[in-house]
């Protein structure tokens, strides 16, 4: 499978881009800047999006909001909006995205960053990602799109390829916690990229 991969270098991005090679797929990497090897890239440029995209079997999105204070919903739902429109004029039909655990549910209609508990520093982020995921699921009907919530925790670990699968309800252990290393999140995506079993809708992945 030939992958590009937008925002390939991050913390989640480059363990994806590992998982996908190490399986034997051909992964094209893209950032803003064209570091360590990958393709230049503004993800909201949707013509550059559709440039790249060409002649690939799939598109994951990895990028995260800035977390500068400059505002996070409007430059995440710019890039959303791009990658979807330079799909379609390249022809790829895959999306995978990944996602934030704050739109996860709690309880019924209560979602974690909504909660009193969920850091503020997390806030703007979470909510961009959950706008996000609003606009793909209002936008994206043309396209075969999975939305991959981690854990409310994510960072890097061991990948053990042990791990469980949910809809839109935060997973948590016995003891309540919810973690996920960033190692198993990208076996999970890829995975997800191979099988094809959550087109449509969102999951997330925990342990």
């Amino acid at each position: 499978m030939r992958i590009l991969l937008i925002g390939a270098t991050g913390m989640i991005g480059s363990r994806i881009a590992a998982e996908a090679r190490a399986r034997g797929h051909e992964v094209t990497g893209a950032t803003r800047r064209g570091a360590d090897g990958t393709e230049r890239l503004d993800a909201a440029d949707a013509e550059g999006v559709a440039a790249l995209a060409r002649g690939h079997d799939a598109v994951v999105l990895a990028i995260a909001p800035p977390r500068d204070g400059s505002g996070a919903v409007e430059p995440l739902l710019a890039a959303g909006h791009a990658v979807l429109e330079g799909m379609r004029k390249a022809g790829v039909r895959r999306l995978v995205v990944v996602g934030g655990a704050g739109s996860l549910e709690v309880a019924p209609g209560v979602t974690l960053v909504s909660t009193p508990e969920f850091p503020e520093l997390y806030k703007p982020e979470s909510l961009a990602q959950e706008a996000l995921l609003k606009e793909i699921r209002a936008e994206a009907g043309d396209l075969d799109w999975t939305y991959i919530s981690p854990a409310a925790e994510i960072g890097p670990g061991e990948r053990t390829g042990t791990f469980r699968l949910g809809g839109d309800a935060l997973l948590t252990d016995a003891e309540g916690n919810s973690s996920i290393s960033a190692e198993d999140y990208a076996v999970a995506l890829v995975d997800e990229l191979e099988q094809g079993r959550a087109v449509g809708r969102r999951i997330t992945v925990a342990y």
